[in-house]
């Protein structure tokens, strides 16, 4: 940007930015200081559409003693030998047989314990700092040190079995810390709690929530319970099954104190014989086809139940050899050697079992065995006699069939979900937990009634300018035809699966887009993969393809319609995206055409149509250019989000996606940039990245550059930003390092003067959820509730801009940081409305605004270029133990497509 005029110089190769232009060599840009920002209250509500009377998941709550003090005491325990102990299961059983034994020491309080190192009582404990000590009865240590491996003797007997039966002693020590008072939440809600005890005091009020499903043995997944239940557990294949449980959290709300309870769903292993699981994970009918690799990895660290003593272990691996061949020496009993040593003989573990245990192993006898004990102390189980313990979670990504399979089976429509959620809560019975009653807490057992507003659906612009009126957030392309269709010359067909007939698939693609207005020429060539090629490496099969569009055609075309055999986690995907977007510049589109079909071929059109720079629709106040506070001023829209794969993976690189609008005064044409970063870091760390040389590499430079290239010659003087994926503890590094990232990039090209932002966060993971009172049916797309539920001083809104045609709809929950823009509640909340109508790759209104979408999409595009798995065991090589391996970078898409809306 020139300093005096504002303008920014073309650059050829945005992906190889340039120093600022206009700027003498020895002269660095001028910044002025990063303006402080901070969360602002709410301004008012809106009063846009109409009126509903609606009911939601939140219960009311009472609180009959509010100047109730809860104490904060620090617990430390320690084994015999001086050990600190951790676990949250021992955790538990010692605190609650302090509270048994030690009741009068105590003064009878009862404690909310969060497991680990932190309880809490209403009023003091006599004394700031109490020892006790603690004699646990111990089967839980028993099925921690017993072991089968030792088999001294044909009755089992040893004298480590035997101390594993013993008592064990610990000593806990309990020092106060600090005083959490209860009204501190009511003062949040009139704004005066000066100290930010509310959130304090809720997490004690949520502690108790978890210390009540804990004591009934439910799996604890943060303020999710789950019981125990299999009427609860869902099969969706490969050993793995859903378990439904129950949310329940304490909110401070504008109206009050309020238990937000939901529906929950985790994964777990499903329970039951090993050899069960082992067939099902690895989709085989008989053991002999396991794969004993994958399932050694798959079965280290989950714990199994025995059949014939019915204790508890932990896998830690599996046995070299089947249980026929595999030898440990046992000891005899009372039979001492010369030395005085015990003597040992050495037998299979199949034989131990048929001679000293009575039982006869059948199919296990020839598969390996489950070690159980210690890395240099084996102790080895027959497969057919363990069983895997139930709720033990399943944390890896879900196969789309999973995926599939769990929403088909698990969805309930809104009457359904708020009898369960009633039933639960009444049989829950919180108003009977002791620590609860103590503050007078008492919770109602109906949904708190609310009121909404349902704005009215955006005009939109299609072919031949005629309007289109979407009904109930829908719409269809049927006589219609696109709004601005890109023409379709230069085009191949290539086919990586078997079973689609590639011709009748071209002739029907033309006619579609003959119906919709978009011009098609015959493809160019229709090339078919060799069949025995399919045997190679997906890259090789890549590469081959490639090299038979070069052998047919003299120059590249452009578009690839790209054929695949599987319709997700396909292996080829990934490396042919790269090599159209990244080493060739060619736009391509994937599909896998089970049933083709006018509507299947429309929605492929719609994706081809907008990554050749078409435009499939545009809000009608978008094609007259009259969009409220946008309109007169440049604006430019931001959607941010961050993908970081696999939760199992801490060492997968997070992957950061930014979109930016272009073509102003436009809102519904995005480019996007996207990097790598440091493992699960959710803050985003390259919007702004000066290199050695003072060059900045950022994400923003590039969407910065793109605005004012595609928007004749304009830079952004507003910028509105949607941040997805945060939570509210996070609000505040928004603020204080996303933006000042943009900001410094903004400086960086030269300008002084820094553009009004307007900063949302959009969260979809949350567990509101709204109902219509008089209705079985979702609340209708557009409904908005800016009261009552939302925050008591923060400017947030929930809204439901889709229509909900199974299950229950989820609102989006909108929470605005800053706003210098300043728009009304109306003005924005009828924006972010419009904003979930622009989304070109469908015909429905999304749950959330089109730029995090499409951030999310290149994401994930984006994150299919590498094997991140393989670089990362490459590198782990050859880094030394105590450094983090490097951070992969992405390759940057060809210049031919790095302003596509490659992600559609």
């Amino acid at each position: 940007m020139d300093k005096v005029t504002g303008n920014m110089k073309e650059n050829p190769n945005l992906l190889h930015p340039v120093p600022a232009p206009n700027l003498p060599p020895d002269k660095k840009p001028e910044c002025v200081d990063f303006p402080k920002y901070s969360i602002i209250g709410r301004r008012g509500i809106g009063s846009a559409g109409r009126q509903i009377n609606l009911l939601t998941n939140h219960f009311k709550v009472s609180v009959n003693v509010p100047d109730a003090v809860f104490y904060q005491y620090s617990v430390s325990i320690t084994s015999e030998d001086k050990r600190a102990v951790e676990g949250k299961g021992i955790g538990r059983k010692l605190i609650d047989k302090l509270c048994q034994t030690y009741s009068s020491e105590l003064a009878g309080k009862k404690f909310a314990y969060d497991g680990e190192k932190t309880l809490y009582t209403v009023g003091p404990l006599p004394q700031n700092k109490l020892e006790f000590t603690v004699v646990l009865e111990d089967s839980f240590a028993k099925r921690e040190s017993e072991s089968l491996g030792d088999h001294e003797s044909p009755n089992g007997s040893s004298k480590r079995s035997k101390r594993s039966f013993q008592s064990k002693t610990f000593q806990v020590e309990i020092s106060h810390a600090a005083k959490v008072p209860l009204k501190s939440i009511f003062l949040g809600l009139k704004g005066l709690d000066k100290d930010n005890n509310a959130q304090d005091a809720l997490r004690v009020l949520d502690i108790v929530l978890r210390q009540t499903a804990a004591k009934c043995g439910c799996l604890l997944v943060r303020q999710s319970f789950f019981h125990d239940d299999s009427r609860n557990f869902t099969d969706v294949g490969g050993g793995v099954a859903g378990v439904k449980g129950f949310h329940a959290s304490f909110r401070s709300t504008q109206g009050g104190l309020s238990l937000n309870m939901d529906v929950s769903t985790t994964m777990i292993l499903t329970p039951g014989p090993v050899r069960d699981f082992l067939l099902a994970n690895q989709n085989v009918k008989e053991p002999r086809y396991i794969d004993w690799a994958k399932a050694k990895k798959m079965l280290k660290n989950l714990r199994v139940k025995t059949r014939h003593s019915n204790m508890e272990y932990k896998i830690i691996g599996l046995s070299e050899k089947p249980c026929n061949q595999q030898f440990f020496p046992m000891k005899l009993r009372n039979r001492k050697g010369s030395d005085d040593d015990e003597q040992t003989v050495d037998i299979t573990v199949s034989e131990y079992f048929m001679k000293h245990r009575g039982i006869e192993l059948t199919y296990s006898a020839y598969l390996p065995c489950l070690n159980v004990g210690k890395p240099k102390r084996p102790n080895y189980l027959p497969l057919e006699l363990c069983s895997l313990v139930s709720l033990q979670r399943y944390t890896k990504a879900l196969s789309s069939m999973q995926r599939a399979s769990l929403v088909e089976k698990s969805r309930q429509k809104p009457l359904e979900r708020i009898r369960t959620l009633v039933d639960a809560l009444r049989n829950y019975c919180y108003d009977e937990d002791p620590v609860l009653a103590e503050c007078g807490i008492s919770v109602e057992k109906q949904l708190i009634q609310i009121k909404g507003r349902v704005l009215e659906s955006p005009k939109l612009k299609v072919g031949n300018g005629n309007d289109c009126i979407p009904r109930n957030g829908r719409w269809n392309y049927n006589q219609r035809t696109l709004l601005q269709p890109s023409k379709i010359e230069r085009w191949v067909v290539v086919n990586f699966s078997a079973r689609c007939d590639t011709s009748r698939l071209s002739r029907e693609f033309i006619d579609c887009g003959r119906n919709k207005g978009v011009q098609i020429e015959c493809p160019l060539a229709l090339i078919e993969e060799d069949s025995q090629v399919r045997r190679e490496s997906p890259v090789r099969r890549v590469e081959r393809m490639f090299g038979q569009i070069r052998e047919k055609l003299s120059r590249p075309p452009n578009l690839i319609l790209c054929v695949l055999a599987e319709r997700k986690n396909s292996d080829i995907y990934g490396p042919w995206k790269k090599i159209c977007l990244s080493d060739f510049g060619v736009v391509t589109q994937c599909i896998c055409p089970f049933k083709i079909n006018d509507q299947y071929l429309t929605n492929v059109l719609l994706k081809v149509n907008s990554k050749l720079g078409g435009i499939n629709s545009l809000l009608a106040i978008e094609h007259s250019s009259s969009v409220p506070i946008i309109k007169d001023t440049p604006t430019m829209i931001l959607g941010m989000d961050v993908s970081h794969g696999s939760p199992v993976r801490s060492d997968m690189p997070s992957i950061a996606a930014v979109v930016g609008s272009r073509s102003w005064p436009l809102i519904s044409r995005y480019r996007a940039s996207v990097r790598t970063q440091s493992p699960k870091v959710e803050m985003i760390d390259t919007l702004f990245k000066p290199l050695a040389d003072g060059v900045d590499d950022g994400i923003m430079r590039e969407l910065l550059l793109d605005f004012y290239q595609s928007s004749s010659g304009r830079k952004p003087t507003q910028i509105i930003v949607f941040r997805d994926g945060v939570s509210e503890s996070q609000f505040n590094q928004v603020l204080n390092i996303e933006l000042e990232q943009i900001v410094k990039a903004y400086q960086n090209l030269g300008e002084t003067n820094i553009p009004k932002f307007t900063v949302i966060v959009a969260q979809k993971n949350h567990h509101t959820k709204l109902f219509q009172t008089n209705s079985p049916e979702n609340v209708p797309p557009g409904t908005v509730v800016d009261s009552m539920i939302v925050h008591p001083r923060n400017y947030d809104f929930y809204m439901c801009a889709q229509a909900g045609m199974i299950g229950t709809s989820r609102p989006a929950h909108y929470h605005v940081l800053i706003d210098e823009i300043g728009f009304s509640a109306d003005g924005l909340q009828n924006l972010i409305h419009s904003l979930s109508y622009v989304y070109q790759r469908s015909t429905t209104a999304i749950s959330i605004v089109a730029p995090i979408y499409y951030a999310h999409l290149a994401a994930k595009q984006m994150s299919q270029f590498m094997k991140f798995e393989d670089l990362l065991e490459t590198s782990s090589g050859q880094e030394s133990i105590t450094s983090a391996p490097p951070v992969p970078e992405l390759p940057r898409l060809h210049e031919n497509v790095c302003s596509s809306m490659f992600f559609c």
